[in-house]
């Protein structure tokens, strides 16, 4: 009775054993994810470090890499040679797949006139660390530009006014100008924008007429309100404050924004009087 007791327990640790034994190596033959060891993988064209929009691509800045077979994103490329020399319209991070939606055409070549959207135009100011938000002014950023300006020669006449709102900033950076008195070269920064054709007018006349400042916006936030413009007396509380009232305009023509007085009303406190806004 002990020997076949024996026998059968003898049977169980060895058979156990075994089966461990041969469980332990089926593991270990599979990677981490449980992928097969020979599963099928395609070639994937991918950005070999950091590049910018504009950037015309060449064979140092992109590499290849291995996807899974069919997991690779709609729209890469298998060889460099495919996308060498053509421009980026948007930023691409280190080893993010090259896609063609993220390419000029080809006969578009590189650098900012492929970035400019349909209709619009890219303009250039000159502007210095206070205009542009103390560097805070970068590719992809939105601003509203405010122009100071008098339409006669009169100082009493100087407005500051908002007169582009949400406006693409396409490039910001510095450039190599002659200085006019010494005639030494000087870094100017100056930012790029991309704007109508009638913007680009607005623009033009407000940087050359007067002085222009950029107002950095929250991307999120698309509002264009209507404002009056301030005047130097209106800023020194010398002047009576206006508001701006909707008024209809002629037929078929949307309504207007007319400047009127804003309600008032006297304050008398002892043997002295005031005037006081109407909030």
């Amino acid at each position: 009775m002990r020997n076949k007791l024996f026998v059968v327990l003898l049977l169980a640790v060895t058979t156990g054993s075994g089966l461990a034994y041969a469980t332990y190596n089926y593991m270990n033959s599979k990677p981490a994810g449980g992928q097969p060891v020979n599963a099928p993988t395609q070639g994937v064209v991918v950005a070999a470090s950091d590049l910018s929009l504009g950037s015309e691509l060449k064979s140092d800045d992109l590499k290849v890499m291995q996807f899974p077979k069919g997991q690779a994103p709609e729209g890469t490329f298998a060889r460099p040679e495919e996308v060498i020399g053509r421009g980026l319209v948007v930023n691409v991070v280190r080893n993010e797949p090259i896609l063609g939606a993220k390419l000029a055409s080809k006969e578009a070549g590189a650098g900012l006139p492929p970035i400019i959207p349909a209709g619009m135009r890219a303009i250039s100011v000159r502007v210095n660390e206070v205009i542009g938000v103390a560097g805070y002014v970068l590719p992809g950023t939105r601003v509203d530009v405010l122009a100071t300006a008098s339409p006669s020669s009169n100082q009493a006449d100087m407005i500051t006014k908002v007169v582009l709102q949400n406006i693409t900033v396409l490039t910001a950076g510095t450039r190599l100008e002659q200085d006019d008195k010494e005639g030494k070269p000087v870094q100017v920064t100056v930012v790029t924008m991309a704007v109508t054709p009638e913007q680009a007018e607005k623009l033009a006349l407000a940087s050359t007429e007067g002085k222009i400042q950029l107002a950095l916006r929250n991307p999120l936030d698309t509002s264009t309100p209507e404002t009056p413009g301030i005047r130097p007396a209106l800023l020194l509380g010398t002047a009576r404050p206006v508001r701006m009232v909707r008024k209809e305009g002629k037929p078929g023509q949307a309504p207007v924004l007319v400047a009127e007085p804003a309600p008032t009303v006297e304050v008398i406190r002892g043997d002295k009087r005031a005037t006081e806004v109407v909030r």
